[in-house]
């Protein structure tokens, strides 16, 4: 009997979006295929400790969102190392003082900073270890709202209206001048972060300046944004060097705006229409926008797309995940789901993105021989 491939389940983090990582990750590992795989979960705590354990004994109040949490019983602490060249000594327990049995691949569900943002991707590469998703250029360039915004734009990719500022700046930002060039009302987000946390909408100064105070507390960088009156249209991506690109689905809030509340808590926070009610030569334009998009972001292996519909049939793209959620209630499986890839031959399908990545890499020089 062939050995099954070890593929490690990376969750938690020192990210806002600690919880909703763990969410996703329990999905993942109901959904997985044991035949197939054999399945290592590896919990990062909020102080961004890496630790092994039985996938039954990760989790608490694993069936509510709003107390889920990590198990802090016994676990085994654990280390990722670079391994030497020809060794696979990737993973060492802490507690044992010893190796793990080696990892084949890993699918990285850390949403946010620490682990969407390209810093576990470089992690894993100095590992020499596969792994599920964007790699370290288009990891940081996705998460990254500003330069995701400038690198669309100078695409030709079209995007709201926004304006920039650091927090050494926060001096300069005035209301009336922001307001004349982007109007009312106003989104304000961290410009690194995911889920809609710290993202408010301002109506008015004194919601602007509140906005900018939350903004600031997740980012030192923040974006203020236009708001868009349209409809809320995604597209799940999935692939290497020629991705898919699913049905679109409509995003319908039953909150002022999708916030995490919305996305994560409330389960009538959103309804979500699949496919969405388009006519075919919408859904065929915004399946062009959103690989356009995958590609000039440089996206490998998934990505959620997040598109507005406006008024007057223009599609506009709002933002990218390249770690998008994998909860029961996520868009992204979810439009796989319907344009005809359920959620187990999904996960299977991006283990083997990340594996064929990795051997597309593994035949090229790291050196020039003399």
């Amino acid at each position: 009997m062939a050995r099954k491939i070890r593929v490690a389940v990376l969750f938690g983090g020192r990210s806002a979006e600690h919880e909703v990582s763990l969410q996703s990750a329990r999905s993942i590992l109901e959904a997985i295929d044991k035949n197939k795989y054999d399945v290592v979960p590896i919990a990062i705590d909020k102080a961004g400790r890496w630790y092994l354990n039985d996938a039954s004994r990760l989790l608490l109040h694993a069936d509510d969102p709003k107390s889920i949490k990590l198990n802090n019983g016994s676990r085994d602490s654990v280390a990722l190392v670079p391994a030497p060249s020809g060794k696979q000594e990737q993973l060492i327990s802490l507690t044992k003082h010893e190796p793990v049995e080696p990892i084949d691949v890993v699918f990285p569900v850390l949403h946010g900073t620490y682990g969407e943002d390209g810093t576990v991707q470089g992690l894993l590469k100095l590992a020499n270890i596969p792994f599920v998703g964007p790699s370290v250029l288009g990891s940081a360039v996705g998460m990254d709202k500003d330069v995701t915004k400038r690198l669309l734009r100078e695409a030709g990719i079209p995007v709201a209206r926004f304006l920039v500022f650091e927090r050494h700046r926060r001096s300069a930002i005035d209301f009336g001048a922001v307001t004349d060039q982007l109007g009312l009302p106003l989104f304000v987000k961290p410009a690194n972060l995911g889920s809609s946390v710290g993202v408010s909408k301002a109506k008015d100064e004194r919601e602007f300046k509140e906005a900018i105070a939350l903004a600031f507390e997740y980012d030192t960088k923040i974006l203020i944004e236009e708001a868009i009156s349209g409809r809320e249209i995604e597209c799940a991506v999935l692939g290497n060097e020629e991705p898919m690109v699913s049905i679109p689905g409509e995003i319908v809030p039953t909150h002022e705006f999708y916030s995490y509340e919305a996305k994560y808590i409330d389960e009538k926070g959103a309804l979500l229409e699949i496919p969405a009610k388009l006519t075919p030569e919408q859904v065929s334009a915004v399946q062009d926008l959103s690989a356009r998009t995958f590609k000039a972001l440089c996206c490998e292996g998934m990505a959620r797309v997040d598109c507005f519909l406006t008024c007057d049939g223009q599609f506009l793209v709002n933002e990218i995940n390249t770690i998008p959620g994998f909860t029961t209630i996520s868009m992204y499986p979810k439009l796989w789901e319907a344009s005809g890839l359920p959620y187990t031959e999904l996960v299977d399908r991006l283990i083997q993105l990340a594996v064929e990545r990795w051997e597309r890499e593994q035949a090229l020089k790291t050196s020039r021989q003399l």
